[in-house]
């Protein structure tokens, strides 16, 4: 560490005021699975090697306008070449899992159309043999938001039927290469954000949308979101099919999808607004679990997109029965719903067609702290409500935390001197872990949790104005500096005595 680094870390331990006195490593199982988290596309980079096709976020990003600061993927965190550096930030943070994706342009740069990138299978056992090595368990995430761009040039993707063939030839492409050393397996990162942002705002490529939800040239707001959830659905169901069949017995895993789970709290004390929080819950959350557990959608979502929304044959119903052995919950923050049916109000994009208003704000009152990503606030709370109505509602089903972080906002003048002293996101951390222990004490059925991120990465539209890493990165010379949430994290996984208060960061050998 660099004596300005120093400095900042010295000076900051005065000011580091969060309660960790009540939180240690030993309140949670052995064998909890404690890791970070990371996607392909945000971090890889090497966008035009190793034989990899384009995808749509490559496409997307070059198109001006898309992005926030006109940035793109193309190089990213350089961590195609780099990943044994970042392994080693890993193990230097004492994790026993890595949760990351792998790459579909990388591995079929054309899909089914074309051949296995032996390339790719390549890069991804090199990552996967490195980590076991050190005793880190992988955690695998087959497709999060990029595909091949050759699938939407074909037909469509996401938006057709045929995507179910395609993305069950490359779950089987994984399995077959991975499987034998990979033991979580989660299909589809976030499908519910990613039906919204890429079909109802256009914030996401293809980048369709209509109005009142966005601008764009081409979509369908009230009715495409609906078509590409069905066929997300069944694609997941059609690769669990898959690994269930031919696979899961003699490799031993375990197979989940992983869902954005933002919690919503009632603006106001009246039905209408308790109403509006179970409306925003089934047009988010209960969309794609419900057909995955239950078979078929929440009735109040029919009632309100009647023929919008499509239906599932018999066939297609008995493909889905029981077809995930965990939920992955990316939880971040909470906001209060307001009803839009009976209350004149601006219809919230991310709500989409549930007819609510979500504010982080009430009677003058803030919900949370404010963080970098606007309209997202610290709740620790929130984490609890999620997790207990998940062991409510899908009967305790097994639960991991696939994604919780802090953001921090920036721009191309600040330093790493800027970002390393992270006391607010050490205060997050420690914060929701103190609510997922609560729960977990009051019997939820929660396995594990995942830090977003490892290190500051493209975080999509916004680019590279915001930061979630434990690591800040210099995007110029890719320089990795530990922040000091990375030895917080660091001393509370080695679960010393002194992990509990400042000592414990002041002491770090990290």
């Amino acid at each position: 560490m660099g004596s300005i680094h120093g400095l900042v870390f010295v000076l900051s331990l005065q000011f580091f005021v969060s309660n960790v006195y009540c939180l240690h490593r030993s309140q949670f199982k052995p064998n909890f699975l404690f890791g970070t988290a990371t996607s392909s596309y945000q971090i890889e980079g090497a966008y035009l090697e190793g034989n990899r096709g384009l995808s749509n976020w490559d496409v997307f990003t070059h198109t001006q306008g898309k992005i926030r600061d006109g940035s793109n993927g193309d190089i990213a965190d350089d961590n195609y070449h780099r990943y044994l550096e970042d392994i080693e930030l890993m193990t230097k943070l004492g994790v026993n899992s890595y949760r990351f994706s792998i790459s579909w342009s990388r591995i079929l740069p054309k899909g089914r159309f074309g051949n296995v990138n032996m390339w790719g299978i390549s890069f991804y056992n090199k990552v996967i043999d490195a980590i076991l090595e050190r005793g880190i368990k992988p955690f695998v995430t087959i497709n999060h938001f990029d595909i091949p761009q050759e699938l939407l040039d074909r037909y469509g993707a996401w938006l057709s039927a045929e995507i179910r063939k395609d993305f069950g030839y490359f779950a089987e492409v994984c399995f077959k290469a991975f499987g034998d050393r990979v033991k979580y397996w989660t299909t589809l990162n976030e499908p519910n954000l990613v039906t919204k942002f890429s079909y109802l705002s256009g914030k996401y490529p293809p980048g369709r949308c209509s109005y009142p939800f966005g601008n764009c040239t081409f979509g369908n707001s009230s009715l495409e979101p609906y078509i590409v959830a069905h066929n997300m659905i069944l694609s997941h169901a059609t690769a669990v099919e898959i690994y269930r069949k031919y696979y899961q017995e003699k490799q031993g895993g375990t197979i989940g999808i992983v869902i954005a789970a933002k919690w919503y709290e009632p603006l106001r004390n009246i039905t209408a607004d308790i109403l509006a929080v179970k409306r925003a819950l089934d047009f988010d959350q209960h969309w794609f679990l419900d057909p995955i557990l239950f078979g078929d959608y929440p009735s109040e979502m029919r009632q309100i997109l009647g023929p919008n929304l499509p239906t599932f044959t018999s066939d297609e119903k008995n493909l889905l029965k029981a077809k995930l052995d965990f939920i992955g919950i990316n939880q971040y923050t909470t906001t209060y719903a307001k009803d839009c049916i009976h209350s004149s109000c601006a219809i919230d994009s991310y709500e989409g067609n549930a007819y609510v208003f979500t504010t982080g704000e009430s009677n003058g009152n803030l919900i949370g702290t404010p963080t970098g990503l606007a309209g997202y606030y610290a709740v620790p709370w929130g984490i609890e409500k999620v997790v207990m109505h998940m062991k409510e509602r899908y009967n305790n089903t097994p639960m991991y935390i696939s994604e919780n972080g802090y953001s921090q906002a920036s721009n191309s003048s600040m330093t790493a001197a800027d970002f390393v002293n992270d006391i607010e996101r050490i205060n997050f951390i420690h914060d929701y872990l103190t609510y997922l222990n609560s729960a977990i004490r009051k019997g939820a059925d929660v396995r594990g949790y995942f830090v977003w991120t490892l290190i500051d990465n493209f975080e999509w539209f916004f680019g590279y104005t915001l930061r979630f890493g434990l690591h800040h990165v210099d995007f110029k010379t890719q320089e990795r500096t530990p922040r000091l949430s990375a030895k917080w994290y660091s001393n509370f996984l080695k679960g010393s005595k002194i992990a509990k208060g400042v000592g414990s960061v002041m002491s770090s050998e990290y």
